[in-house]
């Protein structure tokens, strides 16, 4: 690779002079490089923080400086762009984010120089809200998209419908939909399972479901999911997409998830493997 851009979050700590001086260092092995220099986008200008249309054309590679919540974002911002994106972990845990260690970040960029890396393509979901019938929100998500609720201690109703075949009904306190990439985010959380993040899949999590029986429910990437709001509480609900933009929901109203049909692509290098990320992140062994 040759044409980089970086993405900083200016609010973690040495994020911008360690994009400083990894701009120096990519552009002394004989590359170009430019570090984005706008924050956040004005209200309806169709990106949060990067704006795709900014990009030098050449762009070859996104890498992001800050958290999993950073490379969310970017991935959200530029979807469709098929970038590649790698993160710098300016923050503490990370999955999504490789490198965390400065000592490392040298390796990371030798290795996107002399394009000794691997693809990854992570699958994302999108959602639409309907309010009498009508569609009033849609957006996607690279992790979840999670139902809960507005107000303390209010318990949520809905029903769950695959490919409009009802499932089951849930008094919780919401309800999770992830992806193989937000498996080891919220879901993890809400004791939803560990999934390979490259896998194509969707996982439906109930989150503390009012019943002894309720478990999370691995579907199909090709399914349909509709959860409809019941109950008499009108206010009380929201659709969350990646923990960034959200919907209100009303009773009555209903919730479509499906697979996007857009991905995202990720950076892995060849010596670091799922394993080993969940063996140093969670101590697993």
């Amino acid at each position: 690779m040759e044409y980089f851009y970086l993405i900083v979050n200016p609010e973690k700590e040495n994020a911008c002079e360690t994009a400083e001086a990894v701009c120096l260092y990519l552009r002394e092995r004989g590359a170009a490089c430019e570090i984005q220099k706008n924050g956040k986008g004005m209200s309806g200008a169709g990106y949060k923080y990067t704006n795709l249309a900014e990009l030098p054309p050449k762009t070859q590679c996104v890498i992001t400086f800050g958290g999993d919540g950073t490379l969310i974002q970017a991935a959200r911002d530029l979807a469709g762009s098929r970038l590649p994106l790698v993160g710098v972990n300016m923050g503490r845990l990370g999955y999504l984010t490789q490198i965390s260690q400065e000592e490392e970040i040298g390796c990371l960029l030798d290795s996107l120089v002399e394009d000794n890396y691997q693809l990854e393509k992570r699958m994302m979901l999108s959602g639409a809200a309907y309010h009498c019938g009508n569609k009033v929100f849609q957006d996607i998500a690279l992790n979840e998209i999670v139902i809960t609720r507005k107000d303390v201690l209010k318990v949520l109703r809905f029903r769950l419908y695959v490919n409009e075949e009802f499932l089951n009904e849930y008094t919780a306190d919401g309800m999770i939909i992830a992806t193989p990439t937000g498996s080891t985010a919220y879901n993890l959380s809400a004791g939803g399972p560990i999934v390979v993040p490259d896998s194509q899949m969707i996982i439906v999590t109930p989150i503390c479901p009012h019943s002894l029986n309720a478990r999370s429910i691995v579907l199909s990437a090709e399914d349909c999911i509709k959860i409809r709001i019941e109950g008499s509480d009108s206010r009380g609900q929201v659709a969350v997409f990646d923990g960034d933009t959200a919907t209100d929901l009303l009773t009555g109203d209903y919730i479509e998830i499906q697979r996007a049909g857009i991905d995202t692509t990720l950076i892995k290098l060849k010596d670091v493997s799922f394993m080993d990320t969940l063996r140093n992140k969670m101590a697993i062994v």
